[in-house]
């Protein structure tokens, strides 16, 4: 392949379902009302935390954050999605895919270390709970969550920054339905070796150690759990940590779905390969927001509280 030596590339085109229109109406509509569930479901469990006084523990402060950090995520990648199920020729300027690319890298590099504060909140509830008030106060609470935050959008900046730099073939077709950096790195002309170390670093720090230290802080969590006497008790300090649980499990059996599957080396079967990492993609980009608060809902008797005294004040403040 030709570099862009005498000019410089101007815009990517994202393949996705091009090969089967057929797919693409029912997908559009699938991902627009998982998008629209998403904003609803998000929507309503910020409201309902910021409503209730009694959900303003840092527990919910960082469910908060992971529900915006959701609609975030969802918002900087769906619309483009969605516009390329509509459009037959889905091209995206240059400007636009990295201003893209760098908002849906900082949300996924900042949800694994959200995961992860939200992991060490849970095991202080559990194995230390007289002092939790005094050790989870609103001066450790908060810096954890903006820490998550800055580090994300700085992970994002500097492998954006890497990748933009690299010169890029007159191939600009991307097989994916957004400018994801692995697609992106593909039609690079240069040596991505320094792009594979940065990523391979960025992975082992805000996949791998946000992963060690849920995994530990679980078995502190079960340990402490099973020394509990009562069944009672036992049920009622899993329940509090069950919902984090579920989520973690959900993201990060998505992250491995994506990359621990084996590539294939024939060219029929890397096209048949590129669809179902997208739709994988699509799946962890869209699915997962969609099922946080749902998971949050249904297993948490304060929010269907909150939801329920939230619900019934309005219809009183209608009726009156």
């Amino acid at each position: 392949m030709e570099r862009t030596n005498d000019s410089m590339l101007t815009e990517f085109v994202l393949v996705g379902l091009s090969a089967h229109p057929k797919l693409q109406t029912m997908f559009f509509v699938l991902v627009l009302w998982m998008y629209l569930m998403i904003l609803l479901g998000n929507g309503v469990l910020i409201s309902v935390i910021i409503y209730d006084s009694h959900l303003h523990t840092p527990m919910y402060f960082f469910l908060c954050n992971l529900s915006f950090l959701d609609i975030c995520y969802t918002s900087s990648s769906v619309p483009l999605i969605l516009d390329s199920f509509l459009t037959v020729r889905k091209t995206i300027s240059f400007s636009g895919c990295v201003v893209q690319m760098f908002l849906s890298f900082a949300m996924g590099a900042t949800e694994c270390v959200l995961l992860g504060m939200m992991a060490l909140d849970r095991y202080v509830a559990i194995c230390y709970p007289l002092r939790y008030p005094v050790i989870m106060s609103k001066s450790t609470y908060v810096p954890m969550a903006a820490g998550s935050w800055i580090t994300g959008l700085t992970n994002s900046l500097v492998q954006t920054s890497l990748t933009m730099q690299l010169p890029f073939c007159t191939n600009n077709v991307i097989s994916h339905f957004v400018c994801e950096i692995l697609a992106i790195l593909k039609l690079a002309c240069a040596d991505i070796s320094i792009n594979v170390i940065s990523m391979a670093a960025s992975n082992m720090i805000f996949i791998i150690i946000p992963l060690l230290v849920i995994s530990m802080s679980y078995v502190f969590i079960v340990a402490t759990i099973l020394r509990i006497p009562s069944t009672k008790g036992k049920r009622k300090a899993f329940s509090t940590c069950s919902a984090h649980l579920t989520v973690v499990i959900v993201f990060y059996g998505t992250i491995f779905c994506m990359y621990a599957k084996p590539k294939s080396k024939n060219s029929v079967g890397s096209d048949h390969q590129d669809i179902t990492d997208a739709l994988i993609s699509l799946f962890y980009g869209v699915m997962t927001p969609m099922l946080n608060p749902i998971i949050y809902s249904l297993r948490n008797k304060d929010v269907k509280a909150a939801v329920k005294n939230m619900l019934g004040r309005k219809h009183f403040a209608d009726g009156v």
